[in-house]
């Protein structure tokens, strides 16, 4: 599974010509209001942007903004949930349980209201929604910013097994040790400029 960008652009965001290949990590790294999430919710497809976004070779144009964002999950770094009960957010309980399980809680915590949930807690339950919809790709903006080193181990922890699978991921993280944990190659943006480098 190849996503591949071209000339991709977004407003503050310079054009970009990228390839993340099956089971690869890369990290998007840069200071605060570099553009590195402009650049992951343009791939999304969720804000204005120009240019090409291809996943094995199927031009985003030719899907519905629906279909591609179910292909192409995306994290937001405050993930959004819309009912009071953390449970109304996974309609598939069963398939659920065992990834929020390994994130770290001792019960599915579907119960939950929403409105009890620490931020780091809302992070790994969004990522557990995200994981369970089976993107073909992982787009992940700070996906452990406000989470323990326990619990950031246990995102980790799925991460690499979704990359064994073959599931790429870009991953926008601070943190120079996970993204070497992680990515061999890394996107570092500055004022809008895209450079491609190690982590």
């Amino acid at each position: 599974m190849t996503l591949r960008l071209r000339g991709l652009t977004a407003r503050g965001l310079a054009p970009i010509d990228f390839e993340l290949e099956a089971g690869e990590c890369v990290a998007v790294m840069g200071p605060s209001g570099s553009g590195k999430s402009l650049l992951l919710r343009a791939i999304a497809d969720l804000d204005p942007n120009v240019g090409t976004a291809t996943l094995d070779g199927e031009d985003r144009a030719a899907m519905t903004g629906p279909d591609w964002r179910r292909r192409i999950g995306y994290l937001a770094p405050v993930p959004g949930w819309w009912a009071d009960r953390v449970g109304a957010h996974f309609p598939d309980r069963e398939a659920a349980s065992p990834l929020i399980e390994a994130l770290g809680f001792e019960t599915p915590a579907f119960d939950w209201p929403v409105a009890r949930l620490s931020t780091g807690e809302g992070q790994r339950l969004a990522l557990a929604r995200l994981l369970v919809g089976a993107p073909t790709v992982l787009l992940l903006d700070e996906p452990t910013g406000a989470v323990d080193e326990a619990s950031r181990d246990a995102v980790e922890g799925l991460l690499k097994a979704r990359l064994a699978a073959g599931v790429p991921i870009l991953l926008v993280t601070h943190d120079k040790d996970q993204a070497r944990r992680l990515a061999k190659r890394a996107l570092k943006i500055d004022k809008g400029m895209v450079h491609e480098g190690s982590p």
